[in-house]
């Protein structure tokens, strides 16, 4: 037997035994055990949240340039004209998701009053003339000088999240939540105030997802169901009313599951070649950049109906993958909701995550003809900076709060660098890995009493 250098023979170390298998298990039990580990994992929402919200992303810069590309050469632009725009959005976002990340909690609760206020004052300011701007019979925007606009109702998202989850964090740690005065007030005043704002210029959409962020609030701060029950009721009579009164409105309601054209007022053009075009996708596309709705018989190709023109190019894979991305993302946030022990965290992630699905549904409702179409964008994937910038700060609020969980904390502590620091000096055995420092000190610890 082969000495080591101390003249003893070597330690033999016991090989650990494998776990014993159980005569007649069923493979599939056996591996959906081992995904029930990995999805129970600390950092199974943050990675969740990350890759999730980048795939979308980057999916969706492709998608832009595919579907933008008759548009812009129709009003005379360069074909990357709309996708260079999103590009540089979704560089601006990169730096508020990551920044939005790296902010601890009380940072994002002292940001509440601010941007509320600024969203207040922006929102009031498209009013005004010579300001404001319309865009398809909404005036909802704001000039920003050359091809620039900025829609002030997407940030209103954003405060009322933070703002919201701020107010009900406080009432919660003094115990005033079992009053329903105190649960409502001012929270459902300020809501209606924005969504007063966002109806003054007509865009309905916006204020459907702000009210399901108001219901998310409310639902999550434990509201009682006759309470919920009457909220929910005063603001569909309202809804009711806003629709009568409009014909656009009925009209878009008038075209839920269309399958050809109508001739009057409510023309179902946009929905029924919507269906069209995720009909003639089948089950991979006709390939990227081959669609044929985009060529102007597909109003809003790149913007509110980027779907329809993903079914087309990408099929039904392309279309399941984007919802699975969604559901990761919804069940992600969900998650830090649920395993968080800071009332803010919870509120505002759960926020944030109605923000998303909701406005998700919303589109892709709209899109297969089982909602009306409310024009709102679908997050993070539809052209717009004014919706793409809001949504991945919130996105970086996720991460943050998923980073802050006590399980995934710890995890992140735990991770060595692949390489090493450099210490002082530049020999080469200080430039070992970190990693490998860390197994010599372990071997040496093992070593047997009197062995150098």
């Amino acid at each position: 037997m082969p000495s080591s250098r101390t003249g003893r023979p070597p330690v033999q170390r016991a090989a650990r035994p494998a776990p014993p298998r159980i005569a007649g298990e069923n493979p599939l039990r056996r591996l959906r055990t081992r995904a029930r580990k990995a999805w129970d994992r600390p950092l199974t929402a943050y990675y969740l949240i990350l890759g999730g919200s980048m795939l979308i992303t980057v999916l969706g810069l492709v998608m832009v340039y595919s579907a933008s590309q008759i548009t812009a050469l129709q009003l005379s632009l360069p074909g990357s004209f709309f996708f260079r725009k999103q590009f540089l959005a979704a560089l601006i976002g990169g730096a508020l998701l990551f920044a939005a990340s790296r902010m601890p909690v009380k940072l994002h609760r002292a940001l509440a009053y601010p941007i509320l206020a600024a969203a207040v004052f922006s929102m009031a300011l498209v009013q005004v003339p010579g300001i404001g701007m319309s865009v398809n019979g909404n005036r909802n925007w704001i000039s920003l000088g050359g091809s620039f606009q900025i829609q002030p109702s997407e940030f209103g998202k954003l405060a009322l999240v933070l703002w919201g989850a701020d107010l009900i964090a406080r009432k919660q740690e003094k115990r005033l939540l079992t009053q329903w005065k105190h649960m409502l007030v001012p929270l459902v005043p300020v809501a209606f105030l924005l969504l007063g704002l966002i109806m003054l210029g007509g865009d309905m959409g916006t204020a459907i997802i702000l009210t399901a962020i108001l219901f998310g609030l409310l639902w999550l701060a434990g509201a009682p169901t006759r309470l919920f029950a009457g909220v929910l009721s005063v603001a569909g009579l309202i809804g009711v009313i806003l629709i009568k009164t409009s014909p656009n409105r009925m009209a878009r309601l008038a075209c839920i599951g269309a399958t050809e054209p109508k001739a009057g007022a409510a023309d179902c053009w946009q929905a029924v070649h919507g269906i069209y075009a995720l009909a003639s996708g089948g089950i991979f596309g006709s390939g990227l950049g081959a669609s044929v709705e985009k060529w102007g018989q597909l109003p809003e190709a790149h913007t509110d109906f980027i779907f329809a023109v993903t079914g087309e190019e990408l099929g039904l894979a392309g279309t399941l993958s984007v919802l699975a991305l969604f559901a990761a993302l919804g069940y992600a946030g969900i998650r830090v909701a649920g395993r968080t022990e800071d009332p803010f965290v919870r509120y505002a992630a759960g926020g944030v995550t109605t923000w998303i699905i909701a406005q998700a549904v919303i589109n892709i409702g709209a899109v297969l003809g089982l909602l009306p179409i409310a024009g709102v964008p679908l997050p993070l994937f539809s052209y717009g900076g004014s919706a793409l910038l809001p949504t991945m700060f919130a996105v970086g609020l996720l991460i943050a709060f998923a980073r802050d969980e006590p399980g995934a904390r710890a995890a992140l502590a735990m991770r060595q660098p692949r390489f090493g620091r450099k210490r002082a000096g530049g020999s080469r055995a200080e430039r070992v890995p970190r990693r490998w420092n860390t197994m010599r000190r372990r071997a040496s610890a093992a070593r047997p009493s009197g062995e150098r």
